[in-house]
């Protein structure tokens, strides 16, 4: 079985569907039943379809080709690693899962940013011209945002290492250790989203997230996710924390077209496991969010 090539055949206005605009974006076309997808890769059925679901996508059955040859190709490479002894097949399935979920929030977000389309539309390609604009921009963009999506990830991982080997060889458990963790959270969300409407309030938060992830990097924090109105940051020092808070309090609570936040912080041993941080400090930075005052924080 050999590497899949990107589809070749040309698109025009005209003829285009969905269907041509999900194969210009896998470069692929399906081809194979689950039992064909397995086929010569050393993975049982069941394998691949844990595998499937990790990824987060629904499990197909019958004769209906439904998997592409990229599909097959990732699943050999992926059982290949697990033959060489590296990583048991359990581990590679939660790995597989933590992609998953990443690349799947990933693309809902290029997806909502990408979504005006209209501006690249060509005028007179009428009805198609939306699903045209579409691929002459995944055509433009695609290759440059892979190297920078490989890019972006390599510099994390070498970040990541960075902060376990900050632990010491000597921990215990590398899993845990003590951080400042950090709640901000919108003001009285619910009403102002049923005042404003559903787009303009996907922009608040959208706007409310950047400006937290930009005041969380620039002290050397890590957001580590957002939950609906708020978002859940972790600092290495309490000192490094509170500047965060400031700068969040001073670029949406202090902006009179931005709501008021609330700031909740806590200090303390906790466990991080797949990205996320799990522990007593979580739950009363969480408490605390709750009764802080507006535009400040409470510790």
């Amino acid at each position: 079985m050999t590497e899949p090539e990107p589809a070749s055949e040309d698109l025009t206005a005209e003829d285009l569907t969905a269907e041509d605009l999900i194969e210009a974006i896998l470069r692929d076309r399906p081809m194979f039943t689950p039992e064909q997808a397995v086929a010569d890769t050393g993975a049982s059925l069941e394998q691949a379809r844990r595998l499937w679901r990790a990824l987060g996508f629904a499990e197909y059955a019958g004769e209906q080709p439904v998997y592409t040859q990229s599909d097959a190709v990732a699943l050999r490479t992926v059982i290949e690693s697990t033959q060489t002894g590296a990583l048991d097949f359990d581990t590679t399935v939660a790995l597989t899962r933590a992609l998953g979920q990443t690349m799947a929030r990933l693309a809902d977000w290029q997806v909502a940013t990408l979504v005006g389309l209209e501006e690249f539309a060509v005028p007179g390609e009428g009805a198609n011209s939306r699903l045209s604009a579409a691929v002459r921009l995944i055509e433009e963009v695609e290759r440059p945002f892979e190297e920078l999506m490989l890019y972006a990830w390599r510099r994390h991982l070498a970040a990541a290492v960075e902060r376990v080997e900050a632990l010491g060889a000597a921990e215990s458990s590398l899993h845990t250790t003590t951080l400042t963790i950090g709640f901000a959270d919108i003001v009285s969300f619910t009403a102002l989203s049923n005042r404003l409407g559903e787009a303009r309030t996907g922009d608040l938060i959208e706007q409310f997230e950047s400006r937290c992830a930009d005041a969380i990097a620039r002290t050397g924090g890590r957001m580590i996710k957002s939950i609906g109105d708020s978002v859940l940051f972790v600092h290495a020092d309490p000192v490094s924390a509170v500047e965060a808070a400031e700068a969040i309090v001073e670029l949406i609570g202090r902006d009179p077209l931005m709501p008021d936040v609330r700031i909740g912080m806590a200090t303390g041993a906790v466990t991080m496991r797949m990205g996320d941080v799990f522990g007593p400090p979580v739950n009363l930075a969480s408490r605390l969010t709750s009764v802080a005052r507006r535009n400040h924080g409470e510790l």
